[in-house]
């Protein structure tokens, strides 16, 4: 319980930095935190999730999602 409490924490202080992202290694790094927290709570592949997370904030912006 004190596990996903924890990474339920680190997840909704990542996202309240998120608006404060400007660049694509910015968005990169906060898309890897996000997917990583998300792939672990889930109980997948935190590296995948991290690689899908890293790659979905450095284009999202190309496809004028962010």
């Amino acid at each position: 319980m004190r596990t996903k409490l924890t990474i339920t924490a680190i997840f909704v202080a990542t996202m309240a930095v998120s608006g404060c992202v400007a660049s694509d290694l910015e968005r990169a790094g906060v898309g890897a935190v996000i997917g990583g927290v998300g792939t672990a709570v889930l109980g997948g592949s935190v590296a995948t999730g991290v690689i899908v997370g890293a790659a979905a904030g450095a284009l999202c912006d190309d496809v004028n999602l962010c």
